[in-house]
């Protein structure tokens, strides 16, 4: 098999929300509003935003993601929580358990989460016909190398399966700065 190529997605600190965190922060009622498509299907950035408030600092206008989802989590880098005073915890996507939490504004109320801010694992997101043809599977973990001035090889690379995926490897602004990524740069998957 040759290099087996992939596009990379940086990914900017953001939030998912419940239903019921929606409502306390935009209103009851409230649907959140679409603002555009994002590169997995059924996800999409909306047009509201939140602020986020630690106990040493607040970053404003963190973009809400949608679907709503069954727990809220909110997603920033490490250099984030420098800024909050909070040391997110490097987490998949999904697993909130036992992390920190954080205060969140919206413009009809505020809210104070028990647990929930991560600093989401790199990942690639793939589908089972291409998992197949790279011979990887599900929770797997790769290696990927970049290219360029700052060419590296990200480890510990989370390899997540769906039905839907749409072949693409994320990681944070942190890290995709560090190794001179932009969005849809090329870069090699490296499987042991």
């Amino acid at each position: 098999m040759g290099k087996m190529m992939l596009p990379a997605a940086l990914s900017n600190r953001h939030i998912h929300l419940t239903e019921e965190d929606i409502e306390i922060l935009f209103g009851k009622g409230y649907d959140l509003i679409k603002l555009r498509d994002l590169s997995q299907p059924g996800q999409y950035a909306c047009e509201e935003k939140v602020d986020l408030v630690g106990p040493k600092g607040a970053i404003k206008g963190v973009r809400v993601l949608g679907p709503p989802r069954i727990k809220t989590q909110v997603e920033i880098s490490l250099a984030d929580g420098f800024i909050l005073g909070i040391v997110p915890p490097v987490r998949d996507s999904g697993d909130v358990t036992g992390s920190p939490g954080i205060k969140i504004i919206g413009p009809k109320g505020e809210l104070e989460i028990q647990e929930g801010l991560i600093a989401a694992a790199r990942h690639i997101h793939i589908n089972p016909n291409d998992a197949e043809t790279f011979g990887v599977v599900d929770k797997q973990r790769v290696k990927v190398r970049t290219f360029g001035f700052r060419a590296l090889i990200f480890e510990n690379v989370l390899i997540r399966v769906g039905d839907t995926s749409v072949l693409e490897m994320h990681v944070d602004m942190d890290e995709g700065n560090a190794a001179g990524l932009k969005n849809g740069d090329l870069v090699e998957m490296i499987v042991d």
